[in-house]
């Protein structure tokens, strides 16, 4: 699983994180777990701040994902993307990609000669492929089951 939180695609690579630091990601992880703590930033000059329950969430999710040897992209919640980033989003070529777009499929935006589109128009989509997938492999199941191809024996 990985986690969508900037502007741009900056993926975490988990497999090249130091001992050390996974030492430091299991120590942050048991922190950002404690209930009811308010979690500070300090800065080298001894300033104060506390943490607002948001960011903390966000941090929560990152470093349990680190710590589990997931990798983790951040993006803001409403860029546009090239179409190689919505492509990898979306687990398909980026010559696919551009033929859902030129089909009318995803709707895009022309930044001079490059083509854009908001993340979330491309989650839409996702989510719409998805259930339609998950109808068609349903039906599928149906239709096998009522021929006998499908049956269950003990």
């Amino acid at each position: 699983m990985n986690t969508f939180l900037s502007n741009q695609n900056l993926p975490i690579d988990s497999s090249i994180i130091t001992e050390a630091e996974a030492e430091a990601i299991k120590q942050l992880e048991h922190i950002l777990n404690q209930e009811n703590s308010q979690l500070k930033l300090a800065s080298a000059n001894g300033e104060e701040m506390t943490i607002p329950d948001s960011v903390c969430c966000v941090l929560r999710q990152v470093v349990q994902a680190m710590g589990s040897g997931k990798n983790v992209s951040i993006i803001t919640h409403n860029p546009e993307l090239t179409t190689q980033q919505a492509a990898d989003l979306l687990n398909v070529s980026r010559p696919y990609l551009i033929k859902l777009l030129e089909q009318g499929e995803l709707s895009y935006i022309m930044v001079g000669t490059h083509r854009r589109v908001k993340f979330e128009d491309l989650r839409k989509y996702k989510q719409q492929r998805d259930a339609k997938r998950r109808q068609l492999l349903q039906e599928l199941i149906e239709i096998s089951q009522e021929a006998g191809l499908y049956d269950y024996e003990e």
